[in-house]
């Protein structure tokens, strides 16, 4: 099965499961199935299993809640970071558990994510929007606060070529920071443009997909890897 098979076979899942949102295993399975690099991840379904997953994965992880109804799993404080031993990481898989029940008892619960907390980079965002007039748009920025206050973002239509991406990251105001300055060492902007022309192609290959939230992509010294991905269809 080549890669747009396998997307078209995971978008109609969704769509007999009447959702058009994707959980973040099949996003990332959307992803990766256009040569995007992921997080290496597991979703277990017992205390027990999310300790032997959390040992193969490396510590400290992440856990998250997988459900259809939680989508903002902050908010119902269905996320829980840097657990480093497997202590932490039963207490969490029961917390998040007693938490995600709390936040909607009629909730599917498909167990809770596990992968590896990936630090050591440059946080971006890549985001995917559907404009009644241009279509299909990319939205590129350095995460935290030059998002969300500086607002900090370049934008183009899609199809994206590599001097495109290249172009979109070197305009924003940030760009110096992927370069590496005070004593920074310089991140992977290559991976980061062969990233975004992937995005590119999945979205201009599968005209459903309406909206991507990529928040956060770490770019490394080498490589660029999503964390936390949201794929929405059309409705």
């Amino acid at each position: 099965m080549n890669a747009h098979e396998q997307v078209k076979e995971i978008l109609s899942k969704v769509r007999k499961a009447k959702r058009n949102i994707l959980l973040e295993p099949e996003a990332k399975t959307v992803l990766s199935s256009y040569g995007c690099t992921v997080t290496k991840e597991k979703v277990a379904v017992s205390a027990g299993e999310a300790v032997a997953f959390a040992g193969e994965l490396g510590f400290p992880v992440v856990a998250k809640i997988v459900s259809p109804e939680i989508i903002h799993k902050t908010d119902a404080k269905c996320v829980k970071v840097n657990l480093n031993n497997p202590e932490k990481v039963k207490g969490a898989y029961q917390e998040l558990m007693a938490n995600a029940r709390a936040y909607d008892p009629k909730a599917r619960i498909e167990g809770v994510l596990l992968y590896h907390m990936i630090s050591g980079g440059e946080e971006v965002i890549i985001g995917l929007a559907t404009d009644a007039t241009f279509g299909k748009v990319i939205m590129f920025g350095l995460g935290g606060i030059w998002v969300e206050v500086m607002k900090d973002v370049s934008f183009r239509v899609v199809p994206l070529s590599r001097e495109d991406a290249r172009d979109m990251v070197e305009e924003i105001k940030g760009y110096p920071l992927l370069t590496g300055i005070r004593g920074k060492s310089a991140k992977d902007i290559d991976a980061l443009c062969d990233l975004l022309v992937k995005v590119s192609k999945l979205a201009q290959a599968n005209e459903e997909i309406a909206e991507m939230d990529l928040n956060p992509v770490f770019v490394m010294d080498k490589g660029a890897i999503i964390v936390d991905a949201r794929i929405i269809l059309e409705e």
